[in-house]
């Protein structure tokens, strides 16, 4: 954005000699005026013609103008701007006030830099700023109690902000993506903390658990937080009222995993209900006795990895077996590094009730630590094992192994949604959607939003502190699917599904997307980035408050000039919008 000098005649008076700038508004150059210097003698002003055309005209221009702050802006712009493409604003609330500014401005930091909240304060704060986002919102001066505040402003509108996401997203016979996550929590004060089954592998710690709905292509449209202790099923019946009650979906095929949608959720929850539908898969005891009752015969998958059946203990339902050679393998080595384990373990106590000195004696005893190996690498049902007071005998169950075995890589998915609407490969292409949602958890608790540790006692404000995170996942997730040529992320997702010989087989990045990552460059030789590196280089895109040294000249803003990847990360998040998706 060039400086200039401009002379604009008036009739009847001298003219008027103006310092303003140009910039770009997008396919239009426009001025705006930055100082009047009509006071100024003719040869003050041929001067700073002079300097602005790059002469050298002054000789310390350090001693003509001085820059009064800088604060890194060009991710600020990127986010924000990418945030009120998408209308999010809007959908927060209709109509500006300090409070949306408030959620706008600590979503925005949550993808730029996850901060507590009295860090974020500061940060927004005009004395303290660390960007220019209070500045873009108008803040002024922002404390930790109104961030606070406006969080459970945020809460008490969280039900009417998840419903215009599910209009813009989700559409009658929608297929809905449900899985269930757990974060560990700082402290023991929350109502919500209880200790349960831990998927970060923190074992001692208070946990919530937390339940996020995405449509199919992984773009979140509603969360929801449980007591640590919940178990997934239960979390899923809350789902489907919320679908029919709340959302108004009258046909819904949710998609989750065994443990989720469970044969007693299908039968209370889903099945009494006209319109719902679903996709999930049987466990492991349930495929064994298909085997044993040879419905599934092993001899299915000599030719082919897919097969659909049929069970009379499933009416109504189809049944997609499906087995992954690369699952086998990687079942089978688990297995057998897991069982070396146990059984080294299992031979020190036997040692142990045979050393001479201090032997270790007493059933309860040696049961206690064999319990111990046992419990910890889950294996019990691979040994047979005999205690007595004064010995200790194990040996593996050969047998049972080789029945498991048999089963490696095989899992069948279970639906009820008719073959006219969705074949067998789409019905296993969906169910394996999942790992989108996955993917949107890896972003929220650790990678990018880092929704753990949790330090808020009261529960709302932990529920308020969740639907904020998710809300800048659904920032990050469309800025993702527009930038995507500058990251390492895949940009051709159909030609990566082309090169599969089969649904069953394990995803690949596409050709493109393999080069990339190994070039470390794109085809036309520029860098390419992480989501968070990326942003990293547009913070260094600076907006300075520039003060002449010159009688009667106002200070000014100008931003420092934008490199070629800054540049074209703007060009890219033009297209930031949300195509509604089914």
């Amino acid at each position: 954005m060039p400086m200039y000098i401009e002379r604009i005649a008036n009739r009847s008076s001298p003219p008027a000699i103006l310092l303003r700038e140009s910039y770009r508004e997008g396919d239009r150059v426009r001025k705006r005026t930055l100082a009047n210097l009509s006071h100024w003698p003719e040869d003050r002003v041929e001067a700073l013609r002079a300097v602005l055309r790059g002469a050298t005209t002054i000789a310390d221009l350090e001693q003509a103008f001085e820059i009064a702050r800088s604060l890194p802006h060009g991710h600020v712009d990127a986010v924000l701007g990418s945030l009120r493409r998408l209308g999010l604003d809007r959908v927060i609330a209709s109509r500006r006030s300090r409070a949306r500014d408030l959620v706008v401005a600590m979503i925005v930091e949550r993808v730029i830099e996850p901060r507590s909240k009295l860090a974020t304060a500061r940060r927004l704060d005009a004395l303290t700023a660390s960007s220019t986002l209070g500045e873009m919102l108008e803040l002024g001066s922002v404390t930790e109690e109104e961030l606070y505040g406006a969080m459970d402003w945020l809460l008490e509108r969280q039900g009417r902000i998840e419903r215009r996401l599910v209009d813009r997203h989700l559409s009658e016979g929608a297929l809905v993506l449900y899985d269930l996550t757990s974060s560990y929590f700082e402290g023991r004060c929350c109502p919500l903390a209880r200790i349960g089954y831990s998927r970060d592998g923190k074992k001692n710690h208070l946990q919530i658990t937390v339940g996020l709905m995405c449509d199919r292509q992984g773009c979140p449209v509603s969360v929801e937080v449980f007591e640590g202790n919940v178990g997934d099923p239960t979390t899923f019946r809350r789902q489907v009222k919320k679908a029919r009650e709340e959302f108004g979906l009258q046909e819904v095929v949710f998609v989750g995993d065994r443990g989720m949608i469970t044969s007693a959720r299908i039968r209370e929850d889903l099945q009494p209900v006209p319109g719902m539908g679903w996709i999930t898969s049987l466990r492991a005891p349930q495929v064994r006795k298909l085997v044993e009752g040879e419905i599934l015969q092993l001899s299915l998958f000599d030719e082919r990895d897919l097969g659909e059946i049929a069970s009379p203990d499933y009416p109504g339902e189809r049944l997609i077996a499906c087995r992954n050679p690369l699952l086998a393998e990687k079942r089978r080595r688990k297995r057998d590094e897991l069982l070396t384990a146990t059984e080294r373990e299992l031979e020190k106590i036997a040692r142990a009730t045979r050393r001479e000195r201090r032997p270790l004696r007493g059933k309860d005893a040696i049961g206690l630590r064999v319990g111990r190996v046992l419990g910890r690498f889950k294996m019990a049902k691979h040994f047979e094992i005999k205690i007595e007071d004064r010995s200790f005998q194990y040996r593996r169950n050969e047998q049972g192994v080789a029945q498991e075995a048999a089963l490696d890589g095989i899992y069948v998915v279970r639906t009820n949604v008719p073959d006219d609407r969705m074949d067998a490969e789409n019905v296993v292409r969906s169910y394996k959607s999942l790992s989108k949602v996955e993917r949107a958890f890896r972003s929220l608790k650790t990678i990018d939003l880092k929704l753990r540790p949790i330090h808020h006692y009261l529960a709302k404000r932990v529920r308020a502190h969740v639907f904020l995170c998710m809300l800048a996942y659904y920032v990050e997730w469309h800025m993702r699917g527009a930038l995507r040529p500058m990251l390492f992320d895949d940009e051709d997702p159909e030609a990566a599904e082309a090169q599969r010989a089969s649904v069953v087989a394990p995803a690949r990045p596409s050709p493109a997307a393999r080069a990339k990552a190994r070039r470390k460059t794109t085809e036309d030789a520029e860098p390419v980035f992480s989501f968070r590196g990326l942003l990293d280089h547009l913070a260094t895109q600076a907006r300075n408050r520039i003060v002449p040294k010159l009688p009667g000249a106002e200070p000014f803003t100008q931003l420092s000039r934008p490199t070629d990847v800054q540049d074209r990360a703007s060009q890219l998040l033009r297209n930031c919008s949300y195509p509604k998706t089914t």
